[in-house]
């Protein structure tokens, strides 16, 4: 069976020093987290390590050399011999010899085993340690040898967090040698988040507290704000503030994506908002909606009268009842000109209603279209009066005619044990039942056709709505981070893994080149597992034990992410 060697592309540009990692006997498989520099003590080293075991749980050891040889041959010869003495200090088995030479890029690797061991193969897989921390495959459910080279990286975090301009007993290369990643307005915005936070998350349990308040959770109030979409709006922004300003760290990754999704979600929301504040708040564009607003409810409202003039006459060519029809079409008439006069009435105020309204853009894009959503309601709140007494008088028709039908198969429905039973009735009684049956049968065409007419107009009036709720839904669902990362680091999002094979050169070890997959790039594992295997020149340290390690033989190797 072949050795895998794990090995950090950040140290290949290394000085010469010790290999620091971990050999992992199950698997046969040594992973190289840094390189050990000149000068240092082997006790202070063995102590270093002891401390770093303690930290993360695993063993950690120095298990081989690393030479970078130069122009100079003498030196090198030298730097080689030294280093050869040092597996007497350190005992390692197996204990690896990597050297590189000048302006090349291949390496040079050596597995020395005790005395009688058979030599291997050995195969040399490169991976980025800056993309394997950052990525989440160490927390993969499902155990296996790529899993345990994550896993081991990972945890190792506090070995990295010694750089070079670090005062200590090692000196390391790793890829945070030159010095731990961050930014001076990462941190200065992690401290003012600490503050910003407490008021937050002060100022969200106050509005809860008076929220839940018994005078605000009556029976008239909480229909009414169940039923308007800027409540349900603001109150999902409520919960959203709650979980942002949380001083509880995230458990694991998934809850940090949430997290980090929601507060750029409320970024984006309130960006958008200031930004049609602004562009309502310039150029009048309040008064000019606030112009256009009666005009166009006095157009919907001569459009109903229309259509109720259409249908009191003969809709359609349909014979029509006529004193039903001129009830209902009156009856609907007066709804109008009762709206047209509460619109008359509340249009010297409409303008100062829209420009209080726009402040609310501020809250959010999502609140400023819940508002919209609400508006439109109100103003078609005739047309819901409509639907629901149309749809009212149509049941009571349906509801009458399919009791009288049971009249007459003598039969009745058992109200107490909600079942239908058979029933004898008198002569008076099948008569009257005949006689409002027949009544019910030819009035029913024209409730139905009025139930109709305004079940269609309040569908479009659900549509309407509808669409404004989708945008709602999707501004506040949309993973804006998760977006975010895959257009700039997309290895934060990897799905799996791939082995790529690089330029192979006579004499040595087998190299690999493991990259991070986007979750669109599953679909084409097979494809890309296809293009390795059609490689026409195998590499002469191609072997059996190679191949099985590749899974030339069975499968693509990947591995799913959590």
């Amino acid at each position: 069976m072949a050795i895998k060697i794990f090995f950090p592309s950040c140290c290949s540009a290394a000085e010469n020093g010790l290999l620091i990692g971990r050999w992992m006997a199950e698997h046969r498989s040594a992973v190289v987290l840094a390189t050990l520099h000149f000068p240092f003590i082997p006790a202070s080293v063995r102590r270093y390590l002891s401390q770093m075991e303690k930290k993360t749980g695993l063993s950690l050891s120095v298990i081989g050399t690393w030479s970078h040889s130069k122009k100079d041959k003498d030196k090198d010869e030298k730097m080689d011999n030294f280093l050869g003495e040092l597996g007497n200090i350190f005992s390692h088995q197996p204990w690896l010899r990597i050297a590189r030479e000048a302006s090349s890029k291949f390496l040079d690797c050596k597995v020395e085993r005790m005395e009688g061991e058979e030599s291997e193969d050995v195969i040399l897989v490169y991976y980025d340690q800056t993309k394997l921390m950052l990525s989440e495959l160490h927390s993969a459910s499902e155990y296996s040898e790529i899993t345990a080279v994550f896993d081991t990286v990972a945890k190792n975090q506090p070995l990295f967090a010694m750089d070079k301009y670090d005062e200590g007993p090692v000196n390391l290369t790793h890829w945070q040698s030159e010095g731990v990643e961050a930014s001076i307005i990462v941190e200065l915005t992690k401290q003012a988040s600490v503050p910003l936070c407490a008021v937050i998350s002060f100022f969200v349990s106050l509005i809860t507290s008076i929220c839940n308040l018994r005078i605000l959770s009556g029976k008239p109030l909480s229909f009414l704000w169940n039923k308007m979409s800027t409540c349900e709006q603001l109150g999902r922004r409520l919960e959203n503030l709650r979980l942002v300003s949380s001083s509880e760290k995230a458990k694991d990754h998934m809850t940090f994506m949430r997290k980090a999704s929601t507060f750029l979600s409320l970024f984006v929301d309130v960006t958008l908002g200031i930004l049609l504040m602004c562009w309502l708040y310039q150029g009048n564009h309040i008064g000019q909606m606030a112009d256009a607003l009666i005009p166009v409810a006095d157009r919907i409202a001569l459009e109903l009268q229309e259509l109720l003039q259409w249908l009191m006459g003969a809709p359609a060519g349909l014979k029509m009842n006529r004193a039903l029809d001129e009830v209902l079409g009156r009856f609907f008439m007066y709804h109008i000109h009762l709206w047209i006069s509460y619109i008359r009435l509340m249009s010297p105020f409409i303008e100062v209603i829209l420009w209080y309204i726009g402040l609310s853009a501020c809250l959010g894009l999502t609140v400023a279209l819940s508002i919209l959503s609400d508006i439109i309601a109100l103003l078609t709140f005739h047309i819901y009066c409509f639907y629901v007494y149309g749809a009212r008088l149509y049941c009571f028709k349906m509801h009458g005619l399919s009791s009288l039908w049971r009249l007459f198969r003598g039969k009745k429905w058992n109200v107490l044990r909600q079942r239908v039973d058979s029933c004898s009735y008198d002569l008076d009684q099948l008569f009257l039942g005949t006689l409002l049956f027949t009544i019910l049968l030819f009035l029913l065409p024209t409730t139905a056709l009025y139930y109709l007419v305004f079940t269609l107009l309040r569908l479009l009036v659900i549509m309407v709505q509808g669409v404004i709720q989708m945008t709602i839904n999707l501004l506040s669902s949309l993973p804006f981070y998760a977006l975010l990362l895959r257009l700039c680091r997309s290895y934060r999002l990897a799905a799996g893994v791939k082995f790529c094979m690089l330029e192979q050169q006579k004499g040595k070890p087998l190299r690999l080149l493991m990259q991070f997959n986007s979750p669109h790039h599953n679909a084409s594992a097979e494809r890309n597992y296809t293009r390795l295997k059609s490689c026409d020149t195998p590499s002469p340290g191609l072997t059996a034990s190679s191949q099985r390690f590749l899974g030339l033989d069975r499968q693509p190797l990947s591995l799913a992410g959590p």
